[in-house]
């Protein structure tokens, strides 16, 4: 059962966190107030009234709007049309759509431009995007699912500001999130669920992450750092000069990635920091195979895999985590153990020579289940059945599962609860001192810092600066990926410009680039 007992009250005109590990019913629970599921039993209340929700529509007549950890958007479309989709009656499909965006963009720093393709926009500007959505339709409670998963610093704290204001107009936040420091900074109220039940409601000036965790997990706060060094001579992966343009929504063409020179040792995790869209993702498909630079060479343990396939690289030892796991790691809709072969369709225990070995990977994915504590009720259920973080899991063993020489790892803990993202950080500390080299990406600072060997900022395409994961803070790290002062960091050693300034190619600033690039 995945709710049975569960008590929530929430006061008008406040944000009140909700916290539980993956697959504790937090999803469950905001799905049925948000009318997408119908509970077999117990009451909802709004404003003193009780109400039965059948449908989203119901919901959302009622003032509640939701933003999915995982986003209900249609990439073929625009931003505009993927807003006024379903709510043209609001303020028509034209001018007055188009001022209604932009008086919300603007009001609460958005940031968005209606006439991109939402196939064309990052991670974070498709969340922004969700939420232009909800305020569009008049929401008075707004759910946000884990709305932090993919921003700095600098940019929660402006998110944080803009749930204060839209709290001080009267609106109600409830707010899904693992991140027990930043619950603690933004919320007035905490409850906590375990195992589908209400386990605690508490104020946040009486508790603290530590207390929170243990009440989730039944375990101490984790920690990503890892302060041995277990970096050897043996040079894993050498990325030359490589130079990538690609075409926005425009017609333009941009350069991407300028420039990029780096190397990865065997027990070496390499970080890369900055915000989203300034060539990240880029850089991780030009590892992968999936794009092809302009110019440029990329080494993998001696051998040059510049023009090698996808298939080529994966079989020449790159295990990847993707930044989406939904549209990059998963089949939704396909079981677990199809999706275990996806990426290893080639190799053992999935095949057996030119044939697959069907048996061979249902009872390998039995033991990612078990070794990975993917929670499940067996590997014959849908990937889409599975709670954000155990899919997560599910992605993990089996890429860890073929001892790669090098991993990408994209956001690697991105939505998952504490528990999840203790078992993922000590998977990749236990292959890195067995020689693993590891390019991290992630949007979580912390993550960055405790993990990274090296700190390499990501700014417009280029690697622009150093940071030494001993001594950089989240703040100076944040104010370095945004341009800003850089703290305890130095120039790149591939020639990127002492104060940080991009190469010509990269014309648009910082908050153009983000929503460009993707």
């Amino acid at each position: 059962m995945a709710n049975h007992d569960i008590h929530l009250t929430v006061r008008r005109g406040t944000v009140h966190a909700l916290c539980g590990e993956n697959g504790a019913g937090k999803s469950t629970l905001m799905k049925i107030l948000y009318g997408m599921q119908k509970p077999d039993e117990g009451t909802i209340a709004l404003g003193g009234e009780q109400v039965t929700l059948h449908t989203p529509g119901d919901a959302i007549a009622r003032g509640i709007g939701m933003v999915h950890q995982h986003f209900m958007l249609a990439d073929n479309l625009t931003v505009l049309e993927n807003t006024v989709l379903g709510a043209e009656k609001l303020h028509g499909i034209g001018a007055g759509a188009r001022a209604k965006i932009k008086e919300l963009s603007d009001a609460y720093g958005l940031n968005i431009r209606p006439d991109v393709l939402v196939e064309d926009l990052g991670v974070a500007d498709r969340q922004r995007v969700e939420i232009l959505k909800v305020l569009y339709r008049g929401a008075r409670t707004l759910i946000l699912d884990e709305p932090t998963a993919v921003l700095v610093p600098q940019e929660v704290d402006a998110l944080f500001d803009n749930l204060r204001e839209l709290k001080s107009e009267g609106l109600t936040v409830i707010f899904i999130s693992h991140k027990l420091g930043e619950v603690l900074s933004v919320a007035d109220d905490i409850t906590v669920i375990r195992r589908g039940t209400t386990v605690a409601s508490v104020e946040p000036s009486g508790t603290t992450p530590k207390q929170l965790a243990e009440l989730m997990v039944g375990s101490e706060l984790p920690s990503p750092e890892t302060r041995e060094s277990t970096v050897t001579d043996e040079e894993m992966l050498r990325v030359s000069d490589v130079h990538l343009s690609a075409t926005d929504s425009d017609g333009v063409v941009r350069t991407v990635l300028d420039g990029i020179s780096f190397t990865i040792h065997k027990g070496e995790v390499l970080g890369v920091a900055g915000v989203e869209g300034n060539g990240q993702a880029e850089l991780v498909e030009a590892v992968m195979g999936t794009r092809r630079p302009d110019h440029g060479t990329i080494t993998l343990d001696g051998t040059d895999l510049s023009g090698a396939s996808t298939r080529a690289r994966r079989e020449g030892g790159i295990g990847y985590i993707p930044e989406d796991r939904h549209r990059h790691g998963l089949l939704l809709e396909a079981p677990l153990w199809e999706n275990r072969i996806l990426g290893h369709v080639t190799e053992r225990p999935n095949s057996k020579g030119k044939l697959l070995d069907i048996p061979g990977a249902r009872k390998d994915t039995e033991r990612i289940v078990e070794q990975y504590d993917v929670r499940t009720p067996g590997i014959e259920v849908t990937a889409s059945s599975l709670s954000g973080g155990n899919q997560q899991k599910l992605i993990v063993g089996r890429e860890m599962s073929h001892h790669p020489k090098l991993l990408i790892a994209a956001h690697p803990t991105r939505g998952v609860d504490v528990g999840a993202q203790a078992q993922i950080w000590e998977q990749i500390r236990e292959a890195r001192r067995e020689g693993l080299a590891v390019l991290l990406i992630s949007a979580d600072l912390d993550e960055l810092i405790g993990l990274s060997d090296t700190l390499r900022v990501m700014y417009r395409g280029r690697l622009v600066a150093d940071a030494d994961p001993a001594v950089i803070t989240p703040e100076e790290l944040g104010s370095a990926m945004t341009g800003a002062a850089r703290g305890h960091l130095s120039a790149a050693e591939e020639g990127a410009p002492e104060d940080g300034t991009p190469g010509d190619g990269a014309s648009h600033d910082a908050g153009e680039q983000e929503g460009d690039e993707q």
